[in-house]
This record gives structure tokens, C-alpha cells and sequence, in this order.
């Protein structure tokens, strides 16, 4: 796991397709910090940023050292090292999009830009000089909406710190914000849509997600499935415009959401099929999942006692 620090529950979904296929799974997280709430189920290895130009050869010798078998990036920074990984590794199983396409996803401008060329419907994006008001502005590298800023005149938005660091877009008022948790097979076809709304957030994770049969966002999906060369779990980002009544996409993710273990408690087998798809064990669609699944988070904490 790269920067799964507090994904324990996630931990033990992955822990437990292995026991149902025969396998005893133990997880390895990489980290900046050793006392991380995954350590609770797995081992931790303290490493370094993902920005470090170390960072891939020090994730080598760790995948070489504890003979790791799967790498899943858990953060947005740890998608592009997962691809040049993949590159690197053949023998591993990483399902991740490959460097080229994780790394414009990342970019917001760059990936909306994409998202506009491809015909998929997404919001209003501005060029400083025509935006209208209000408008949003979002770091283009950013996550987790850290950094966002909302704009209701021209002139606040010009004195913005380094303007082109930013997307900006129309503001929509009156929306509601969905994920759709998908996974795309090794050969591209997708195996698994999953839409949920988003009905709580807590620092820009989601802390209260219920799945939600939407046929609109089920073929806007497929559509940005289709479009983009995708691999393994995918967790896609729309906004839904009440005013309008249209679904935009926001954001595509290369990566498991954290909200993600909803759906898989609602029945689709995304921890399966990573762990199939890493045994060479052929993955079948799903479609049966549960209609209204709704998770709510809790705290609980990890303790640990110095030396």
C-alpha cells in the first residue's frame, strides 16, 4: 500500500478476498511516519516523499525486500510512482493507468482540457479574462479540496498568487456531489460502476456515502471509461447541477477512493478482483450490487507507546 496510513478497513476487505480464495494476504504500507493507524493491521515501512527522486529506486528494494506480490497507491501523489513501478516491475501487479495519463489526471487543467476535447460534459472552464461570475478556482495539482477558493468578482479572482497554478470554473450553487467506484479489467472492459452520493465530508474525505442506481451517471461513466485508457480501480468524480438538471465531471482518480468500501459492502468485488486479477484468476462483471448501501464513518483510535 503507498500512503494507505489510515485505510485499515480497506486493509482488512483485501484480507479478507485472500482467505476466501485460498490465501493468507499481509499488508505492507509505505509511509512517512511509522506510527500510522494501518500499522494496527500490517507493517509499516517508513520511506520517503513521493516527490523524492529516490522514492522509486527506495520502493524497489522494499518491493524486493518483503517480496510484495501487489502495489496499490492510496493518495494522489503515489499514482504516478505506481506507474513508473509498473514499468519497472513486470512480475508485480500493479493496476494502475499508465505515467502519461495518471500524471495529466493530476493536473486539473490539463485533465479537463482532455474531458472538454473528449465531448464529456463538465463545467464552464474559464480563461482568466472571460471568467463570469461567480466562479471557482481550484489548485491544479491540489487534493482533498485544500486550496479551493470561490470568487464573486473579477478583481478579487486577478489578484489571485500565481493565477495559473489554478482551474478556474463556473460556480454552480445548488449541486450535489457523487462518486462512481469503478474497476477496469486488465483488457480494458469495465467490470464494475458504482454510483454513491456523497451526503457528508469531513477534510475532504467522505465520511457518510450512500449508492445510488443513476442510469445518467452509470453511461456518463462508461462513456469516460471508454474514452481514456483506465486500468484497475477508478473512482470518478461528478457534480450534479439541480438548476440544470445535467451531471459534470469533475475529476477522474486512478486510484481506490476512500469511500470506495460502501460499494463494497454493497456487493461490488473490488478487493476480489484485485487480488484475482494478481493470480491470474479471469474476473467476471457485476451488476447485482445493493441500491441505497449507506456507510457512515466513525472515529476509532490507535495507540502507541514510546520506548
Amino acid at each position: 500500500m503507498l500512503g494507505g496510513a489510515r485505510r485499515v478497513s480497506m486493509a482488512e476487505l483485501l484480507k479478507r478476498s485472500g482467505k476466501r480464495l485460498g490465501y493468507d494476504i499481509e499488508i505492507v504500507s509505505y509511509e512517512l511516519d511509522e506510527n500510522v493507524p494501518i500499522a494496527i493491521v500490517g507493517k509499516v515501512i517508513v520511506g520517503l516523499r513521493w516527490n523524492d527522486p529516490e522514492v522509486v529506486a527506495d520502493l524497489e528494494r522494499v518491493i524486493r525486500e518483503y517480496d510484495v506480490k501487489i502495489v496499490l497507491p492510496f493518495v494522489d501523489g503515489a499514482i504516478e510512482i505506481a506507474s513508473r513501478l509498473r514499468d519497472l516491475l513486470p512480475d508485480v501487479f500493479i493496476p494502475v493507468s499508465d505515467f502519461d495519463l495518471s500524471k495529466a489526471m493530476f493536473d486539473k487543467v490539463e485533465a479537463a482540457a482532455m474531458f472538454k476535447e473528449a465531448g464529456i460534459p463538465i463545467p464552464l472552464t474559464y480563461s482568466v479574462i472571460s471568467a463570469e461570475m461567480p466562479a471557482i478556482a481550484k489548485p491544479r495539482h491540489g487534493s482533498s479540496s485544500r486550496g479551493i477558493k470561490i470568487f464573486h468578482n473579477i478583481e478579487d479572482l486577478m489578484h489571485l498568487d500565481n493565477l495559473s497554478d489554478y482551474l478556474v470554473q463556473e460556480y454552480i450553487e445548488e449541486n450535489s456531489e457523487y462518486t462512481v467506484d469503478c474497476f477496469v479489467d486488465k483488457d480494458g472492459q469495465p467490470m464494475v460502476i458504482v454510483p454513491r452520493k456523497r451526503l457528508e465530508v469531513m477534510g475532504g474525505e467522505v465520511t457518510r456515502t450512500e449508492t445510488c442506481r443513476i442510469e445518467e451517471l452509470h453511461e456518463l461513466s462508461l462513456r469516460v471509461l471508454g474514452t481514456f485508457p483506465l486500468r484497475g480501480p477508478v473512482t470518478l468524480q461528478f457534480l450534479h447541477d439541480h438548476k440544470q438538471n445535467r451531471y459534470l465531471l469533475m475529476e477522474v482518480n486512478p486510484r481506490l477512493g476512500g469511500g470506495a468500501i460502501c460499494s463494497i459492502y454493497a456487493g461490488a468485488p473490488l478487493t476480489d478482483y484485485i487480488i484475482m486479477e494478481a493470480l491470474g484468476i479471469p474476473i467476471s462483471p457485476c451488476t447485482d450490487w445493493a441500491d441505497k448501501t449507506l456507510m457512515a464513518r466513525y472515529q476509532k483510535e490507535a495507540i502507541f507507546y514510546g520506548n
